[in-house]
Formats: structure tokens, sequence, C-alpha cells
């Protein structure tokens, strides 16, 4: 890994683990093993050092959904596990985002971030599968899209800060979350789950 990927990765890592103050240019060049000089050499300040840091962590994603929808149950099982695990590796960073976001809005870029990202990708999904004639009812597919990414987001921020609110078996609960979804577009799932 070269010098300004380092410090990238050390500038997400340390602003998720103190916020914007306590992610000391001195902090993230520790982190990167690096002196601060060449930090500011690299970025030139804090703010854009963290603005590209949390732009990259932004970028990364999930598996795609496929062009062509053959088995929804399948597809969005395996799409809706793998965005659960990307958001789940980056819940302390996610958190401490929104947080600060009132205080320090511009680090964030909101029109690329994950959960705008997979629900573009769900929704146009979701449209693939109406016009196979696979799901059977009529439904806004950005509301729908919405609807599942925002459940995801949640269990991912909120499973181990209140996890009474969610049904014990994380993995169940993946299943249960898309079984309901699908059912709700009108998707039939019996063949997949016997009925769930």
């Amino acid at each position: 890994m070269n010098v300004r990927d380092q410090l990238l990765v050390a500038a997400a890592q340390v602003y998720a683990e103190g916020g914007y103050h306590g992610a000391t240019t001195r902090r993230i060049a520790s982190a990167a093993g690096v002196n601060e000089i060449t930090l500011f050499r690299h970025f030139g300040s804090k703010e854009t050092l963290l603005r590209e840091a949390l732009a990259r962590c932004q970028a990364e994603s999930a598996t795609p959904l496929p062009e062509e929808p053959r088995d929804p149950v399948s597809e969005l099982t395996d799409w809706s596990r793998s965005h659960l695990r990307d958001l789940q590796v980056r819940a302390p960073l996610i958190r401490t985002c929104l947080g600060e976001f009132a205080e320090r809005p511009d680090l964030v870029t909101p029109e690329i971030s994950c959960p705008v990202r997979a629900v573009r990708a769900l929704a146009a999904y979701l449209a693939r599968l109406k016009q196979r004639k696979l799901a059977a009812i009529s439904f806004d597919e950005r509301v729908a899209a919405t609807m599942l990414v925002g459940v995801l987001f949640s269990d991912a921020v909120g499973r181990d800060l209140v996890p009474d609110m969610y049904s014990g078996d994380p993995d169940e609960a993946l299943t249960e979350y898309v079984a309901l979804f699908l059912r709700g577009i009108g998707v039939d799932t019996s063949g997949d789950r016997g009925g769930a």
C-alpha cells in the first residue's frame, strides 16, 4: 500500500474512533506510520484528507444485482447479505458521520453515500423485476428500495446498540427481511422458503 492509501485508511479509522476533533493530523500520521509533514504534502489539510478518506469509503460497494433477474429470492438475499456486511464493517464510521453531520455536513457527500447508491441499484433491479413480470403488484421502485435499504442500514448500525429491537439471529432476520419485502411487492417466495 502506498503512503497516500495508508493515510486514507488511517484517516477513516481515526475519524471513526474519535470524530473530527479526535482525528488530529498527528494521530492520523502516527496510525499511517508517517510524519505530519508527509500528511500535509499529500493532502494539504486535515479537511481535504478526511473528505477524501470518507469519499473513498463510500465508493466501495456491495455485490451488484444482476441485469437479468431470474431468481429474485436468491439474488436479493445475496445482495442484501453483501450490503449488510458492508454496512456492518463500516458501522463505527457511519455512526461517527451521523453524529457529526450537523456540525460538519461538508465532510460527507450524501449523493454518493452507500445507502443512496444502494437505493439506486435496488430500484433499477426492481424495475427490471416489474418489466419481466416477476413482481405481481404495482409499486414505486424507489420507495420499495428505500424501505429495504433502510432496514438493512438500521440493522447494521443499530443491532449492537439496541439488540432487543432485533431478531436474535442476524442471518435469520436477513432472510425474513428479504422474504417479507419480496412478498410485499408480489414476488412468489413459496418455492424458496416453504411459505415463510
